[in-house]
């Protein structure tokens, strides 16, 4: 099935046989034998070093007719030693890592032009890469001290190689690709690549290390995008024309799971989220166009509405009139009155003294949504994503061969020209309806991943946390298991809880080295 046409609104057909791309050459075999092995030091969430012995297949092209081999390819790690214990892991879940931040390209070692968000950082508790000087801190008067392998933007992948998986991590094109003055790594090449690599690991079962039935996704910022796209969009007949260009394996792209941190998601709604959080609180001092702001927050009323979604407990259909409340109730007071009770009471005295909007009674943390808003205040302009300067990186990630940048809302095209009757290319919504994950759960895609691991950071003002709480609210909705928690004063890339993360794995893959 090809491509919906631009603009075109389709059902989605998960039933029958999985959809599949044709692949050229049978060429697309996993080289089993052809790895180095190595050894490495990781420290885990708890503070234990671990030595870890593993096999190392390095840069494998995922398709047999690539655009740009550098980025198209993975490495797999099989840990076989750990604390000179053997492991076999050739059954192990398969933890599949996709270091892309920005919307740029990045190659599976980790090289990212984006340069500090997340591919070019190191895996955490890798010793063998990391920086200790790189290391987030703080104040105990501001936040505890972080545990090992926290504040690594969302990548696990040490601490699933320490705990005895697989570890597949993708490379993937990107919106900054570009040769012979033509781009070629706009939406959704990064997509399609990840796809693609999926359909690999899939396609080599049996040679290709790991359980291809216990795949789980995990990525930060776009790579939360792409890590909740992995989880919505199995077996989507979307992809298929795309990825039969690149002549990417016949077979399943199956997610058990799909672990996503600070996602940048649901971009043609984007705008109205954020101005529906953050129309009241300055930016660099000032408001922004508050009369543009009210029209994308009265718009984002509307989108909410025609969701339907129910909270968790008895609050009923959250609308944009009592979102505050359940994001206050359920995830923002929760995450302040956690923070507060690790810290010393002389340090808590301390906080509360600099941040007199909280209130402090019986061992919890309240507070109004208003003062909430004016602590973390905004940092994007209006609009927020698709800007009038095509500045942020959205634009860039829509544009075309020819266009570094591009307008993917009629509202942002507008406000840019004036033209209050213009619209945006042709081939626009039909690409922004399938880069987000809330088109296939909407469409309750039976082949789903069914499994949520989902974290962001109160104090992240990249994105309105309305666009994970509507991801987490659409997969419990479904029946979905959904674990949710968001860090109070954690910002853009935030991952406190590395440790439970690894911890809910083995629960819900029943998987253990012993």
């Amino acid at each position: 099935m090809a491509a919906t046409a631009a603009g075109a609104t389709a059902v989605l057909n998960y039933g029958g046989a999985q959809s599949a791309a044709a692949s050229t050459g049978g060429t697309l075999t996993f080289p089993k034998d052809s790895y180095t092995t190595a050894t490495k030091t990781i420290t885990t969430a708890d503070g234990a070093e671990k030595n870890v012995t593993y096999r190392f297949w390095e840069n494998i092209v995922y398709v047999a007719d690539p655009v740009d081999p550098t980025y198209q390819c993975l490495n797999v790690q099989q840990p076989v030693e750990i604390d000179g214990r053997a492991v076999d892991a050739s059954h192990a879940p398969i933890f599949f890592s996709i270091p892309l931040g920005g919307f740029l390209s990045g190659t599976p070692g980790g090289t990212n032009p984006g340069g500090d968000f997340p591919g070019s950082s190191p895996s955490p508790g890798d010793s063998s890469s990391a920086d200790p000087s790189a290391t987030p801190t703080a104040s105990p008067t501001t936040r505890p001290p972080l545990p090992p392998g926290a504040g690594d933007q969302g990548d696990n992948s040490a601490l699933a190689l320490a705990a005895g998986y697989v570890v597949v991590t993708s490379g993937a094109r990107g919106r900054d690709n570009v040769k012979d003055g033509k781009y070629y790594g706009k939406a959704p090449a990064a997509l399609v690549d990840l796809k693609a690599a999926l359909r690999y690991v899939h396609k080599n079962k049996g040679l290709l290390p790991g359980n291809t039935d216990k795949i789980i996704t995990n990525g930060g910022s776009a790579g939360g995008n792409f890590s909740s796209m992995m989880g919505a969009s199995v077996g989507s007949p979307l992809f298929d024309s795309y990825l039969r260009d690149l002549g990417a394996a016949e077979a399943s792209d199956a997610v058990f799971a799909s672990a996503v941190f600070c996602p940048i998601i649901d971009l043609g709604n984007a705008d109205k989220a954020y101005e529906w959080m953050y129309g009241s609180a300055e930016l660099n001092g000032e408001l922004v166009d508050q009369t543009a702001s009210k029209q994308l927050t009265a718009q984002f009323a509307e989108y909410q509405a025609s969701l339907g979604l129910h909270g968790v407990g008895r609050f009923g259909r959250v609308t944009a009139a009592n979102y505050d409340r359940y994001l206050l109730e359920n995830y923002v007071q929760p995450a302040a009155t956690s923070h507060l009770r690790a810290l010393s009471e002389a340090d808590r005295t301390a906080y509360l003294t600099a941040n007199p909007f909280i209130r402090w009674s019986g061992d919890k943390a309240s507070f109004s949504w208003d003062g909430y808003i004016a602590h973390i205040a905004r940092s994007r302009p209006v609009p927020a994503f698709d800007d009038k300067a095509l500045s942020e990186p959205e634009p860039g990630y829509f544009g075309d061969e020819t266009h570094v940048s591009r307008h993917f809302t009629d509202f942002g095209l507008r406000y840019a020209t004036g033209d209050k009757t213009a619209t945006v290319d042709r081939d626009i919504p039909h690409k922004v309806r399938l880069t987000n994950p809330m088109t296939y759960l909407e469409e309750r895609n039976p082949r789903r991943a069914r499994h949520w691991w989902l974290r962001i950071g109160t104090s992240d003002t990249t994105h309105s946390l309305t666009a994970i709480t509507n991801l987490a609210l659409k997969t419990q909705n479904l029946g979905d298991d959904v674990n949710l928690k968001m860090y109070w004063d954690g910002g853009h890339g935030a991952n406190e809880d590395p440790g439970d993360l690894i911890k809910w794995l083995g629960e819900i893959t029943g998987y253990s080295i012993g």
